[in-house]
């Protein structure tokens, strides 16, 4: 499937030679402006895989809509500019940039940079879904835990006895570990 692109450059000849580059290597640009304000609303509206920002745009510079798009893990952005300064590419580093591209640059620099930045979008993304997944696992091991504890200091359980009854009632009832926990907390669930 190809990847959907958004294009925020305000230079309307860069921008028209960047839409043909992307066409011609498989890519789609669903939207494409030459405002940092206007992108953010084109990559709302869009839900692209990739965004192209120039850094030196009107109405919110490409640092700024970098910002604002990485850290809802919206798309991965790759940022376009005539300057190659240290102190820039740390801003933008900063901003979440996965990949910088220097003008003028060549059609292989460009499929370079947003391939690179496609992949790393996607380590991060799973990273988060990893994350997410391990916070949720703790909560449950902390919420069965404590219900384990209420059952042996309320009901006299042993901790392997009150272990096996979250689980083997998680599993009579179909149901996750956490939810017969909670109902133990909250005192709707007695052995």
């Amino acid at each position: 499937m190809s990847k959907r692109v958004v294009i925020a450059e305000d230079e309307a000849i860069i921008r028209l030679d960047l839409r043909e580059m992307l066409e011609d290597e498989g890519y789609v640009v669903v939207a494409e402006t030459g405002r940092g304000d206007e992108a953010i609303k084109l990559v709302e509206e869009h839900s692209p895989d990739l965004c192209i920002f120039d850094i030196k745009m009107p109405g919110m510079d490409g640092l700024a809509a970098a910002r604002e798009v990485s850290s809802g893990r919206k798309a991965a952005v790759v940022i376009l500019t005539a300057f190659s300064q240290r102190t820039l590419i740390e801003e933008a580093r900063d901003a979440g940039v996965l990949s910088y591209l220097v003008k003028p640059f060549q059609r292989e620099e460009l499929v370079s940079a947003i391939e690179v930045a496609l992949g790393r979008f996607e380590e991060i993304v799973q990273l988060d879904a990893t994350v997410r997944e391990l916070e949720d696992q703790l909560e449950a091991r902390k919420a069965v835990d404590r219900a384990k504890g209420l059952l042996m200091d309320e009901h006299g359980l042993s901790e392997a006895d009150a272990f096996s009854f979250v689980q083997k009632t998680a599993m009579s009832e179909r149901c996750s570990m956490l939810d017969v926990a909670s109902r133990i907390i909250s005192g709707d669930l007695l052995p």
